[in-house]
């Protein structure tokens, strides 16, 4: 039975996603060109402040899942390996039985284990749209200040002038407004029958 790894992989994502906007363009990136905005919101969800205590949280919510989901790997591997010594001694029916009442337990803890993962992935994804939600009208502020004729998203160029990046002053004004987001495991909401 796999254990859920949603934490990991979000860590994995994010810590790409801060070491690719770390790295070093060029000396000489070229001339800045004016009205040519570039923003990244990987390193916004990175970087910031709410995003990294999404990050945390996250991976402690991930952390209790699989303690939720391990006695149920424990006792289904323990099981499988009784069964399996006890093949010649355990009568027929009784063996019948109790590959049954195995392959029950294999398929709730499979259920609970895809509802738990549907739970974590819709928890991060209502805190990054809550993050996101911060970030628009910031976003907005920014494009008019600096005079913003576009805004690229920084995932789209391969090279830039960083005069031309708004991320950093994205970021200063989240952690202003936004310094944290506080949360549980969230239930996935029920989806209306067609």
């Amino acid at each position: 039975m796999k254990l859920i790894a949603i934490g990991a992989f979000a860590l994995a994502s994010l810590t790409a996603s801060a070491a690719l906007a770390q790295s070093q363009g060029p000396a000489n990136p070229g001339p800045a060109i004016p009205g040519v905005c570039v923003y990244f919101n990987q390193r916004v969800l990175a970087q910031s402040t709410a995003g990294q205590a999404v990050q945390t949280r996250m991976e402690q919510l991930a952390q209790e899942v699989q303690g939720e989901l391990q006695p149920y790997a424990t006792a289904i591997q323990t099981e499988a390996q009784a069964l399996q010594q006890g093949q010649a001694t355990i009568p027929a029916d009784q063996m019948n039985q109790r590959r049954q009442a195995l392959q029950t337990r294999i398929q709730e803890a499979q259920q609970l284990e895809g509802t738990r993962d549907n739970e974590l992935r819709y928890t991060l994804a209502e805190q990054r749209r809550k993050i996101s939600e911060a970030i628009e009208p910031l976003l907005v502020a920014v494009y008019q200040e600096k005079g913003c004729g576009i805004m690229i998203d920084r995932e789209s160029v391969f090279i830039m002038n960083p005069a031309m990046d708004v991320t950093d002053i994205v970021i200063q004004r989240l952690n202003a407004q936004l310094p944290t987001l506080s949360f549980n495991r969230m239930p996935v909401p029920a989806q209306p029958q067609s």
